[in-house]
């Protein structure tokens, strides 16, 4: 039985845009178009989840998958009272923080979750959907698809910050007896893209 699952990024919002950590602020209006002109080259899915943000849930009512079930496992990363500000404004405040943790993927001076414990998570839940057969759906935070990449590619923590997710692109990752084959960043414009076989057949 082969998993497969396609994780979709947020639209564009206000946040996005000025590199500050997710501040519970809805995407914009051109995201939220480019999101419903995007809704009918999705491939069809036996399952739809999304990370329990607003821009997360907002990008996947825009995308028409209606019913879609929260997943508080594939919640962006908590970055504890760096909540709502820039990277710049952390920098500037907290430059020796910043520092080690962008450096060491088991730091968490903001309080909250290190990136190896997002990693993780993430690791567990995707895991445990090898047992759902066809496709799944999930909408969810940038962090969390590089988290997801990382774990596919048995990448070490350190490289999540090497990983760049564009708004509205889907990252594919199939799986069957323990190996997972990864297809990064497709654009959400046709449903022939969204659904080509990978190199690997899986």
């Amino acid at each position: 039985m082969t998993s497969r699952v396609t994780f979709i990024s947020p639209a564009m919002s206000t946040s996005l845009r000025q590199a500050r950590f997710d501040d519970g602020g809805s995407i914009e209006a051109g995201g939220e178009a480019g999101a419903r002109a995007a809704a009918g080259a999705l491939p069809s899915a036996a399952r739809v989840v999304v990370s329990p943000s607003t821009r997360c849930r907002q990008t996947a009512t825009a995308l028409g998958l209606n019913g879609s079930e929260e997943a508080a496992e594939l919640a962006g990363l908590d970055v504890g009272r760096w909540r709502g500000l820039t990277l710049a404004e952390v920098g500037a405040g907290e430059p020796e923080a910043v520092a080690r943790w962008l450096a060491d993927p088991a730091s968490a001076p903001h309080g909250g979750e290190s990136v190896e414990e997002l990693c993780a998570r993430v690791a567990r839940w995707l895991e445990a959907s090898l047992a759902t057969d066809g496709r799944t759906l999930a909408v969810v935070e940038p962090d969390v698809v590089r988290a997801v990449v990382v774990h596919a590619l048995g990448a070490p923590a350190a490289a999540f910050w090497r990983l760049d997710v564009l708004p509205l692109t889907a990252t594919t990752v199939s799986g069957r007896a323990g190996r997972w084959n990864v297809r990064i960043g497709q654009p959400l414009d046709t449903a022939e893209a969204a659904q080509v076989p990978s190199a690997g057949g899986s």
